[in-house]
């Protein structure tokens, strides 16, 4: 009986509380939640419209000379990476770990399409009707893309481009075919495997042409077998072909998955890469 009793008494107290939580009185219809800005961008490049969403730091707005660098990002939706990567960045505004950067993110209209580069094998091929894309989705970012963020904000020239998985993979790529379209490039388990790991004999046969120039690479991988594999072919071919001086990372972290690398990851390489100065 003691234990019926306990059971009622609690059942009661919590149909209570839950009335008195739809009781109260908020004062008003409920507001957004607005955290920055969306843009709908008109592409010729790509021939559709691209949802860009930019977060900037307190205090941008307000100021009539404040300019940023530019952190672009592939799987930049609300419902993909963009709301993570921006709260990264205002918790590392506000601790004083992380210098301000205006946040970038590209929304995904057919993701395997734009972030991936031409193909001969044909189990590429099956991951979706169209790929092969990314030399069109870059064209879209250099002559689009930055155009039209500079024209709307003010920036600076240093720009940085980061993504995890396909989107590593096309971050990887346009650090060895383009690399003066950004100063960083930060990386999450690229997929490297793609095209039989062909990038990385593209990547070599580029930086033999620059004669190892290139700029600011980051690249961390997860425990994932078959994005680890060719992602150490990657990183051997780079120990022989970057030029001394070279500033460049590849973090192992094991401890994370593929599903699990991109916060602890971007954590980690905001905070090494762009610490405020003392």
């Amino acid at each position: 009986m003691p234990h019926l009793l306990l059971r009622c008494v609690i059942a009661a107290l919590l149909a209570f509380a839950a009335h008195a939580a739809w009781a109260v009185d908020f004062g008003g219809a409920r507001q957004p939640l607005v955290i920055g800005d969306t843009l709908m961008l008109e592409s010729r490049v790509l021939a559709e419209t691209r949802r860009i969403n930019v977060y900037a730091p307190p205090g941008y707005a307000e100021s009539a000379t404040a300019r940023l660098p530019v952190l672009v990002m592939p799987d930049g939706g609300m419902a993909e990476d963009f709301l993570h990567v921006a709260g990264l960045l205002q918790v590392g505004f506000a601790n004083g770990t992380v210098r301000p950067f205006l946040l970038v993110g590209i929304e995904n209209t057919q993701r395997r399409r734009d972030l991936t580069g031409p193909t001969t094998q044909e189990s590429d091929r099956k991951i979706a009707p169209l790929v092969g894309g990314s030399a069109a989705f870059r064209a879209f970012i250099r002559d689009e893309l930055l155009p039209a963020i500079a024209t709307r904000y003010r920036v600076t020239s240093e720009r940085v481009l980061m993504g995890e998985s396909l989107a590593g993979l096309f971050v990887v790529e346009t650090w060895a075919l383009e690399p003066e379209l950004f100063s960083t490039y930060i990386a999450f388990d690229p997929s490297l495997w793609w095209n039989a790991a062909g990038l990385t004999a593209q990547a070599q046969a580029a930086l033999q042409l620059r004669k190892g120039a290139a700029p600011r690479l980051f690249m961390a991988t997860s425990s994932e077998p078959g994005i680890v594999a060719p992602a150490q072919g990657f990183v051997d071919m780079l120990k022989r072909e970057l030029a001394p001086g070279v500033a460049w990372t590849y973090l192992p972290m094991p401890q994370e998955t593929h599903a699990t690398i991109y916060h602890p990851a971007a954590l980690l390489a905001l905070r090494q890469l762009f610490k405020p100065a003392p």
